[in-house]
């Protein structure tokens, strides 16, 4: 769907908007802003069937609950796998008091962001999740055109942006211009597969088994000048011994950590290749000078955008806050911000 004057009008009438990704899910009400910015998880007893726990909570306790507690995950790449788990864990990361302000409104209208060749069957799920909370009418956005609106893109003008949006489980990249998508691809990597990355060359190499909360430090140890070879030599990394399964810590060598950081990111380069050899040559100029412009919670990744810029020979940015990129977009379309271009007829006379 492309940010036409016509979506832009259905989407101003929308009360609510919801960004329902793999890592979190964030929820923005119109007049009020983001409300909701929590970990996509649930913890329910298996037992009885009841939530114990959603949101950051529920993400602490992941690797940490008896049997029969299960920590779940109802969103997997962007997409609604559990439509009743996802609907039971947003109604209570919205609360009652905003639960009931949005009840009181007369033909309750939702927005979602979609990943950008969502199937019909993704794009029904989204529909149907929001639905089960009491939306009357759910207009679906691409990610990709609500990340660029949210930082700020001039993506209604006749020149081209080029996006990418870093998630936990996909990449996607495009090259915009006159408000649609003019080519883009889904790449199927992400920040998770960084971490596994990281998490199978310490089991192989050290046979370190880490907890599922400390990959992210190790990562920040690459921060500073993350993936380049400016940054220290080793760091210390807790874990626990494979073979003995007692704790252990062992000093890394941060330079195997980087090459193995650079294989999954290695995908990602290919994916931008084949978005700019679809791409129109007078849309490339524009890029040369433009750049890539980077959201997404994985877009923090330590020296990402670095690799990228030696890679492409393209000036890479940060959005300002790139994890909310998308739901900001949504936000603005909701608040109708977004001036539509308009595309008058011209008079042959």
């Amino acid at each position: 769907m492309t940010a036409s004057t016509a979506s832009l009008e259905q989407l101003r009438r929308c009360h609510f908007a919801v960004d329902l990704g793999a890592a979190r899910t964030r929820v923005y009400v119109k007049g009020v802003g983001l409300v909701v910015d929590q970990p996509s998880a649930a913890a329910v007893n298996t037992r009885t069937g009841a939530l114990i726990a959603v949101g950051e909570f529920a993400e602490k306790m992941t690797g940490r609950t008896p049997g029969y507690i299960r920590v779940v995950r109802p969103v997997s790449g962007g997409t609604v796998v559990d439509i009743e788990m996802a609907q039971r864990m947003l109604r209570h990361l919205l609360g009652d008091k905003i639960r009931r302000a949005l009840r009181r409104k007369p033909r309750l209208r939702a927005a979602a962001c979609t990943p950008h060749d969502a199937d019909p069957l993704a794009q029904r799920a989204a529909i149907e999740t929001l639905v089960g909370l009491g939306a009357r009418r759910v207009e679906l956005v691409d990610t990709l055109i609500a990340a660029a609106v949210g930082c700020g893109l001039p993506v209604e003008q006749p020149e081209a942006t080029m996006i990418m949006v870093c998630g936990a489980h996909a990449t996607q990249v495009a090259v915009l211009s006159l408000g649609s998508i003019v080519t883009a691809a889904r790449i199927p990597v992400g920040g998770e597969a960084v971490d596994d990355a990281i998490v199978q060359l310490l089991r192989h190499q050290h046979e370190l088994v880490l907890p599922s909360q400390s990959v992210r430090p190790l990562q920040l140890a690459l921060s500073g000048n993350g993936l380049t070879p400016q940054g220290p030599a080793s760091t210390e990394i807790h874990g626990r011994d494979v073979a003995t399964g007692l704790a252990r810590s062992v000093l890394v060598d941060t330079a195997t950590v980087r090459n193995a950081i650079q294989t999954p990111l290695t995908g990602v380069l290919d994916g931008i290749g084949r978005v700019l050899r679809d791409c129109p040559p007078d849309l490339v100029a524009d890029l040369a000078d433009r750049g890539i412009m980077m959201v997404g919670g994985s877009a923090l990744l330590p020296g990402f955008d670095q690799m990228l810029r030696q890679a492409t020979g393209m000036p890479v940015h940060i959005a300002e806050r790139p994890d909310v990129c998308a739901v900001q977009g949504l936000g603005t379309m909701l608040e109708g911000r977004v001036e539509p271009l308009s595309l008058t007829p011209v008079s042959t006379d």
